[in-house]
């Protein structure tokens, strides 16, 4: 059984549909018992995070806080926090042609793939990650023209 805790404090997003796609994206992933936290906020909520943990005074799309050590293999339990601003997700909708929910389930899965450890700050890690997230926006049944954000940024050739 996953535990997975959404709190909305901006915008209008579904937070069962948030359950249900951590939930077949965990399941999809064959992890054990895991617990994931989301919270949906705006762009001031998540600038202010930025800047206290990454040092980056503007909003983001997507925060990730993993509850592990980098390079610890992750097979379930405690798999950390995400934030996500539904201001940046809006606007990146927009710019992509799709809708809100779209883009939400976007930054979710890129989200969960950093809280499983990976990264894209080298082209090696950057192929793992986006396959990851293609395969679970598959799961998700959300088009490949949606992209994942990988993808978009054009960081694997």
């Amino acid at each position: 059984m996953h535990e997975i805790d959404v709190s909305v404090e901006a915008g209008d997003v579904d937070a069962a549909g948030v359950i249900a796609d951590l939930t077949a994206s965990l399941q999809a992933l064959s992890l054990g018992p895991s617990e994931v936290s989301v919270v949906f906020t705006d762009d001031a909520a998540i600038r202010a995070l930025n800047a206290e943990w990454r040092g980056k005074d503007e909003a983001t799309d997507v925060l990730s806080f993993p509850q592990h050590d980098a390079g610890e293999a992750v097979t379930g339990g405690v798999l950390g926090d995400l934030v996500i601003s539904v201001d940046t997700a809006a606007a990146q909708a927009a710019a992509q042609g799709h809708d809100l929910g779209t883009e939400l389930r976007v930054l979710l899965v890129h989200g969960l793939c950093h809280l499983l450890g990976h990264d894209h700050l080298e082209p090696g890690e950057a192929a793992e990650m986006a396959a990851v997230e293609l395969r679970l926006l598959s799961v998700l049944g959300i088009s490949a023209q949606a992209r994942g954000l990988i993808d978009r940024a054009g960081v694997v050739g």
